[in-house]
């Protein structure tokens, strides 16, 4: 397939690109170290060939690192370099004759002007179709020449205003291809459709016995009913974000310096920015709770049908509706950097990833251009010589290029991950990357961190009246700079006490071991018994319960014990796991004596006090001995292990780099996300290996049957059109094959009966 890239046309368009760049700067967002993203919307989109187009033009421009499209929501996102100007997008897509501009979801999540377009070209052409066919009908039945001739007639005037009106959205298209040296799957639909109805205008002007007006028009019905239906149910695939896109807050009430309120939009919200957050309000960032007490629904984070209650030092998530109270809330992030964000971006890159499967499709796909161009012409030729024939040869020739249309090969995987990434939504599960789902189909091992994963993680601090206020005080100092379950807890516990006279200069969390601050020439470390005090001292005090110890100059060590409960369905999500055949383990840098507890409730392998460097290297273990590993992990220190697992996944309470290193993130309380989320990617991955085959089969069946003659356009257009709905409608079935399994329990979905085998 031929594509346009970066040349002089696209060079005269960027050089008045004016002020484009500064927009572009202005409505990008850093997403890593020197690395930017910039989100356009390509409203022109609509096949493979469009996809593989836009990703060669942005990807040829200086300073983008990537360039990938979604189909389903027309969206093109781009990395590009921070320390070059922004490369100027918009008008290299335009001179590649690609309309796009920044994307916005507010503007897509409405009005969907091409659905009324289709609909209304497709009542015309049926319209059409069935008149232009009752004359159609009295011809076949034996009329004389002049009334064939006038019926002739009076069909080409039916058909050429329908043709002009419905055929426009395939002509448009194509030509723009076509004038930017490019082609896609309309150019071949529209050389057809022009050419059935130029051989039948033909045979009306010589007044032959054969015109085609019919086969034309219901041709044009027939394309016009797979297209809508593809547009329908690819818009029912993405409603996930737009629901999310329509719960996002427009805006707050934010507290000025000189205490009046003013409303800003969501965009000028920034960290820091006192809000006040009546009854009713979603939150619009997220924040933290200054001041009020309220209850909460939060069921669009976790799941969790239950109001939960809200109060000074909470940390509340953009999304969650405020039900009874006023609260003053304090922005921790911007909007774009918002959970609610997150969740939305990650919906969206779940079509956007590139499985094996995908890179087959496309590179296929790719092909077709020339060889279905190739064929037409070569049956053509062939038929003309063989019959002497022009009518017959060319006949046959509209068909040929009807009917190899490639569509059910472009949508035979994204349509499947976007269902899958749609359906794992509705669980409360987000998939951060379509190729994540190959990954989670190949696994036979999963890996837990105990803390915050297979337990709740949020610890409560045993006994804490027994322990010395100033100690306590201090090893609160610490654990505020921490995440860490335990360092909130110990936080927690220390709320409503006299705070220490002490400030710390300084303090540094080391991964795995704890926290150490300074205050003068005085240390103080809050973390693993052996690292925060003397080993020899640790060993002779510990004891099972103990988990985070405490040494500080001039003051006594302590020695602190929590109890953390396990997760939700956190013993069944095990039990099924190994049922189905999976290893599973527990790697955790805990103690011995709390994981060896939960070890032996689960039925599992473990292994205690392992720090981050040896859980990464526990999993390279195993993939050395042929595993495929999933790391469930939360924590700062099990992102090497994420990172080094075939594929990991995480909860949203994780911090903010273990969510970013894993590539699903489960936001319910239930750990029944991990044996659903497998279940659904190994059914996903069926799925495109069924819309795979059927494809090829498919086009070898339907190519030969066409240059044989056996088809007539208008067959090939019914051919062409099913074949994309059958790949579309089984992709779909995704979602009535998951919600076989799952019951409610709670305020989350439990699998009943999850498939989980691994031949499978």
């Amino acid at each position: 397939m031929g594509c346009c890239g970066p040349g002089a046309d696209i060079a005269l368009h960027l050089a008045g690109a004016g002020a484009e760049s500064e927009d572009i700067l202005l409505a990008s967002r850093v997403v890593a170290a020197g690395v930017r993203q910039t989100d356009l919307s390509v409203p022109t989109i609509h096949c493979g060939a469009c996809i593989r187009g836009i990703e060669a033009v942005l990807g040829g421009l200086p300073g983008v690192q990537s360039a990938r499209v979604n189909l389903s929501s027309k969206r093109a996102t781009i990395r590009w370099d921070d320390n070059i100007a922004p490369p100027r997008f918009i008008a290299a897509l335009r001179a590649a004759g690609f309309d796009a501009h920044l994307f916005d979801i507010d503007a897509t999540s409405d009005d969907d002007g091409l659905l009324t377009e289709l609909i209304r070209a497709l009542a015309v052409a049926g319209f059409a179709a069935s008149n232009i066919m009752l004359l159609s009908v009295s011809v076949w039945s034996g009329a004389d020449a002049e009334t064939r001739n006038l019926f002739h007639v009076i069909s080409a005037v039916i058909a050429l205003p329908a043709l002009a009106y419905c055929g426009r959205i395939f002509f448009r298209s194509a030509w723009r291809a076509l004038s930017h040296g490019r082609t896609n799957m309309d150019v071949p639909i529209s050389i057809g459709v022009l050419l059935a109805f130029g051989l039948s205008l033909y045979e009306t002007a010589v007044q032959g016995p054969h015109a085609y007006f019919d086969a034309a028009i219901s041709l044009l019905f027939f394309l016009l009913i797979g297209r809508t239906l593809d547009h329908m149910m690819r818009d029912r695939a993405r409603q996930a974000v737009k629901g999310l896109a329509r719960v996002s807050a427009r805006g707050a009430l934010v507290m000025q310096d000189d205490g009046t309120q003013t409303y800003l939009a969501i965009d000028e919200i920034e960290s820091g920015m006192v809000i006040m957050l009546p009854a009713g309000d979603r939150v619009p960032v997220d924040a933290v709770v200054r001041a009020g007490r309220s209850d909460l629904d939060v069921s669009l984070v976790t799941g969790e049908s239950a109001p939960m209650p809200a109060a000074t030092g909470d940390v509340l998530r953009a999304g969650t509706l405020n039900l009874t109270g006023p609260l003053t809330i304090v922005a921790s992030a911007v909007a774009a950097d918002s959970f609610l964000s997150e969740m939305m971006r990650m919906m969206e890159a779940a079509e956007q990833g590139r499985s094996s499967y995908r890179r087959i499709a496309d590179r296929a796909a790719a092909l077709y251009a020339p060889v279905v161009h190739l064929a037409a012409a070569l049956t053509f030729i062939g038929w003309l010589v063989a019959t002497h024939d022009v009518h017959q040869a060319l006949t046959i020739a509209i068909a040929v290029l009807i009917i190899t249309c490639p569509c059910a090969l472009g949508l035979a995987v994204p349509m499947v991950q976007v269902v899958a990434a749609k359906r794992l939504f509705e669980m409360g599960i987000m998939i951060k990357d379509g190729g994540a789902l190959e990954r989670f189909a190949d696994i036979d091992t999963v890996v837990f961190d105990k803390t915050g994963t297979l337990t709740r993680g949020v610890p409560r601090l045993l006994g804490a009246s027994g322990i010395d206020r100033d100690v306590l005080s201090i090893a609160a100092a610490l654990a505020q700079h921490s995440r860490h379950p335990y360092s909130r807890a110990i936080v927690a516990a220390s709320t409503g006490q006299a705070r220490s006279t002490i400030s710390l200069d300084q303090v540094l969390e080391h991964p795995g071991t704890g926290l150490e601050g300074f205050a003068g020439s005085n240390v103080y470390r809050l973390g693993r018994p052996d690292w925060a005090v003397d080993a020899s001292r640790a060993a002779r005090r510990s004891h099972a319960g103990v988990s985070v110890a405490f040494s500080g100059s001039g003051l006594q060590s302590a020695e602190f014990s929590f109890e953390d409960p396990l997760r939700a369905d956190a013993a069944t999500a095990v039990a099924e796991l190994r049922d189905a055949g999976f290893h599973v383990e527990i790697v955790s840098g805990d103690r011995e004596g709390p994981v060896r507890s939960i070890a032996d409730k689960l039925g599992v392998a473990y292994a205690a006090g392992v720090l981050p460097g040896g859980k990464a290297a526990h999993i390279g273990a195993l993939s050395t001995a042929g595993r495929h590993v999933l790391m469930v992990g939360d924590g700062l220190n099990d992102m090497p292990a994420l990172a080094a697992a075939h594929a990991s996944m995480a909860p949203a309470s994780a911090a903010d780099v273990g969510r970013n290193a894993a590539d699903i993130v489960f936001l319910r309380e239930s750990l029944s996300a991990v044996p659903m989320a497998l279940s659904v990617s190994r059914k996903a991955g069926r799925l495109i290996r069924q819309n795979l085959a059927f494809a090829v089969v498919y086009n070898a069946i339907a190519v030969p049957v066409a240059v044989m003659g056996g088809v007539t356009p208008l067959i090939a257009a019914v051919a062409m059109s099913g074949s994309s709905i059958i790949v579309v409608a089984n992709a779909l079935r995704l979602n009535g094959m998951s919600r076989a399994g799952s019951r409610r329990v709670g305020g989350s979905r439990r699998p009943e009966t999850t498939d989980l085998s691994i031949a499978g």
